[in-house]
């Protein structure tokens, strides 16, 4: 005799749009926009920019959520069609509140005709009168109706894709990677900005902003320097394979180098790693080769290994990547590293090494896609001043 058994299938991801929130300080709202294709592939969307995500796992009730190349992943229980759950990102501790709405596209809530235009340039102080905290930075905002994307570059780099509204005169703008998670609000006028920065439930800032169509941040060139007596670095630090690799290795003998600092859980380095792989990729036949140094917060070798060879695979990153620190990111414990540099302000930082092995240029942060024409800009320069090294 044969009994039936039932059987339950297992709760899968709706196909369509949900409208996520993350829960960040002073009860305020970080909204973030993904859209399922299937139970095992959605997309987040970031104004211009497209996260696919092709990592989603389910137990039981919930779902597991994972990134593309950051550590940071999504758990979640299912309330009917909707989600709630948890961002985490263990190696820091950092677990944020979650939720999801199904069939709900709108990433901010409007409740006022839009009475201020935030398109144009702004010159911003963060933490202004703060002398540990305070820092500069460039806005650059399109507004359409009550719709608003843009960015803010600062000395280091980018914010990356913001998107969101003018709610009256209230600006609300927000991005969500899976490694970074941001929030800006802000009272807008014809002519300030007065607002909020938060990053995830860990911290906030306020900042403040005036129009200045012709402001410009400080050269990248010039932050970063080799201290007096110096004309070139050196260092060794293991791969992946755990073999020790260095500058003085054969493999740069008589070749342009550049040096990348970096770490996988940083976005901007993302961003310039992935222009990199593509500029190797297409200039193997020259004389240049690139190496980058990561710098990793995971808590073991193991764990921090794992994070580079992840980017490498998803990116297609066919040059070696070092593993210079591990159980921190601390920018003074990265120059202890490299002691010849005056310091380490940013990650990601270049050096541009010529044939004879004299660093030739330090170019501090990493204006990436977000900013548009800088963007551009940086990539022309990038490639008029290696292919002047390479004609030496």
């Amino acid at each position: 005799m044969v009994s039936c058994k039932s059987e339950t299938t297992p709760k899968t991801l709706q196909i369509g749009t949900y409208r996520a929130v993350l829960d960040v300080q002073d009860n305020e709202a970080l909204p973030f926009i993904f859209e399922a294709e299937s139970a095992t592939k959605l997309k987040v969307f970031n104004a211009e920019e497209v996260i696919e995500v092709d990592e989603i796992a389910y137990r039981n009730d919930s779902v597991f959520i994972k990134l593309p190349v950051f550590e940071g992943f999504i758990a979640a229980k299912f309330e009917g069609n909707n989600l709630k759950g948890q961002f985490i990102k263990e190696s820091l501790d950092r677990v944020v509140p979650f939720s999801a709405e199904y069939n709900n596209d709108a990433r901010f809530e409007v409740k006022s005709k839009s009475t201020q235009n935030s398109t144009g340039i702004w010159e911003t102080v963060f933490s202004k009168g703060n002398a540990e905290d305070e820092y500069i930075a460039k806005g650059i905002f399109k507004q359409e109706g009550d719709k608003v994307i843009g960015t803010f570059r600062t000395t280091t780099g980018d914010y990356r894709y913001l998107e969101g509204v003018m709610d009256g005169d209230q600006m609300k703008l927000s991005t969500f990677d899976g490694s970074h998670a941001f929030l800006f609000t802000a009272k807008v006028t014809d002519s300030t900005m007065e607002g909020l920065f938060y990053s995830g439930n860990h911290w906030k800032e306020p900042f403040v902003a005036k129009r200045n169509v012709s402001y410009e941040l400080p050269e990248a060139d010039d932050l970063t320097f080799l201290k007096e007596g110096y004309d070139r670095i050196d260092f060794e630090f293991p791969n992946t394979s755990g073999e020790l690799i260095s500058l003085s290795d054969d493999r740069f003998n008589d070749k342009v180098v550049i040096v990348q600092i970096m770490g996988t859980w940083c976005p901007n380095c993302l961003d310039e790693s992935k222009y990199y792989a593509e500029f190797y990729e297409n200039n193997k036949d020259k004389d240049i080769e690139f190496i980058a140094l990561a710098f990793e917060y995971a808590k073991t070798k193991e764990e921090a290994f794992s994070r580079i060879e992840r980017l490498q695979e998803k990116i297609g990153i066919d040059y070696p990547i070092l593993l210079a620190q591990y159980g921190t990111s601390d920018k003074v414990k990265a120059q202890e590293k490299l002691p010849m540099l005056n310091h380490v302000l940013s990650y990601p930082t270049s050096i541009y090494i010529d044939k004879t092995g004299k660093v030739r240029k330090i170019h501090t942060g990493f204006n990436g896609p977000a900013t548009g024409e800088k963007y551009v800009e940086f990539k022309d320069e990038f490639e008029a001043f290696v292919g002047r090294l390479l004609e030496e």
